[in-house]
């Protein structure tokens, strides 16, 4: 897995009832954009996460402007 800062985690529900959360990556800390990554989720929830099989990268599209 490879991300950026900026990039979206989507972290996938694991039982019945239980939704999607995002969470925004604000550092990368591994080598080379590699897990762990300190993210914010939506309700200003910071940690350090190694994302798992669960969870998918939402790159943010490069500008130059």
């Amino acid at each position: 897995m490879r991300a950026s800062v900026g990039d979206k985690l989507l972290v996938h529900g694991r039982i019945v009832g239980q939704h999607d959360r995002t969470a925004e990556i604000v550092e990368v800390l591994g080598a080379d954009g590699s897990p762990p990554y300190r993210v914010r989720f939506e309700d200003g929830h910071e940690t350090l996460m190694s994302p798992g099989p669960d969870t998918v990268v939402r790159h943010i599209p490069y500008s130059d402007q």
